[in-house]
C-alpha cells in the first residue's frame, strides 16, 4: 500500500463531514494495491462504524483505528487521511475527527456541528513528556452552528501520576496529564494519559466546546511508513 501521507492537498478545516469522507474513501481505493480485503473492510468501517471495538476486530483490520466517544456518538473511527502531522479519522458516516501525530484533538465535523481548536506556539504538547512543572496552554475555539469565532481559552497543564490503563485487554503505563479550561465559557477539564517516554496521547477526553467531550482511545495508532 503506498504512503497515506503523500502529497496531496488537504481538504479545507470547514469542508463539510461528507465530502471528506468522499476524499478518504477514494485514498483508501487508491493507495491500496494489495490486500483488497483489508480495504473493503475499512470501507465499511467508514460507512457502518461498530459502536465498541474487539480485540479480533481490530486486528483483523490492518488500518489504523480509533475508539470515539462524545455525548452523541460511540463508534469505531478509521483512520481516512494523513498530509504532514495531521490526520482525519472517519467514524462511519456520522463524523470526521482531526488530529495531530501526538494524538491532541484539533477539530471535527459531523452530526449538524462543526468544531475547531488551535493551540498557540510554543505548544507543550509538542513535547508532552517533558512537561513537569504546571506550564499554561493558549487556545482559541471555533463552534458551529453557535458561530462562536476565536474564542481565547486558557489551560493549565498538569503532570499527574503514572496510571494503569488497560485498551483491548492489554494494560499500559501511562503518564496522566490534567488540563484546566478557563475562559470563553469553557470550566471543565481535559484529560491526556499519554506514553511517559513518547509523550505519545494513546487515551484522552478532550473538550470540543463548553460541555461537549470526546474521549478518544487509540487503538491501533498511525505509524508512517519508513524511507
Amino acid at each position: 500500500m503506498a504512503r497515506t501521507d503523500a502529497a496531496r492537498p488537504r481538504p479545507a478545516h470547514r469542508a463539510s463531514a461528507a465530502a471528506l469522507l468522499a476524499v478518504a474513501v477514494a485514498l483508501v481505493f487508491s493507495g491500496c494495491t494489495t490486500g483488497s480485503r483489508s480495504t473493503a473492510d475499512t470501507f465499511r468501517l467508514m460507512f457502518h462504524s461498530p459502536a465498541q471495538a474487539t480485540a479480533e476486530g481490530v486486528a483483523a483490520n490492518r488500518f489504523p483505528q480509533m475508539q470515539v466517544e462524545t455525548p452523541g456518538l460511540v463508534a469505531v473511527a478509521v483512520l481516512g487521511y494523513v498530509d504532514g502531522g495531521r490526520q482525519q479519522w472517519y467514524a462511519g458516516t456520522h463524523a470526521v475527527f482531526e488530529l495531530k501525530r501526538n494524538g491532541l484533538l484539533l477539530g471535527a465535523d459531523g452530526m449538524g456541528r462543526s468544531w475547531r481548536i488551535h493551540v498557540l506556539d510554543p505548544s507543550p504538547f509538542d513535547n508532552l513528556q517533558s512537561v513537569n512543572a504546571p506550564v499554561t496552554v493558549q487556545r482559541r475555539y471555533d463552534w458551529t452552528p453557535a458561530y462562536q469565532v476565536d474564542v481565547a481559552v486558557t489551560g493549565t497543564l498538569t503532570r499527574g501520576k503514572l496510571e494503569q490503563v488497560e485498551i483491548l485487554g492489554t494494560p499500559r503505563t501511562l503518564q496522566r496529564f490534567d488540563e484546566q479550561l478557563h475562559g470563553g465559557g469553557m470550566s471543565g477539564r481535559n484529560v491526556y494519559w499519554a506514553d511517559p517516554a513518547t509523550g505519545f496521547i494513546w487515551k484522552s477526553r478532550q473538550h470540543l466546546s463548553p460541555g461537549y467531550v470526546a474521549e478518544l482511545t487509540q487503538l491501533k495508532p498511525y505509524r508512517p511508513a519508513k524511507d
